[in-house]
């Protein structure tokens, strides 16, 4: 027997309306993330990200 996932929502839009929305939105997000723009821009993404993470993990030079 599974678990429902409680859902947070913080805010006073109602939780249905929040779902129709990113019903409607969804495709047109995945179409960007599967089409060559969005792979390389999400590819650029990640990239900066592990950049940013080397930075505030290098050890700090002593002066």
């Amino acid at each position: 027997m599974g678990r429902k996932k409680k859902l947070i929502n913080n805010t006073t839009i109602p939780q249905r309306e929040i779902e129709f929305i990113a019903r409607c939105i969804f495709p047109d997000i995945l179409a960007f993330y599967e089409s060559e723009k969005g792979q390389r821009e999400f590819t650029e993404w990640k990239a900066q990200q592990i950049e940013k993470a080397n930075k505030v993990n290098a050890p700090q030079d002593a002066e």
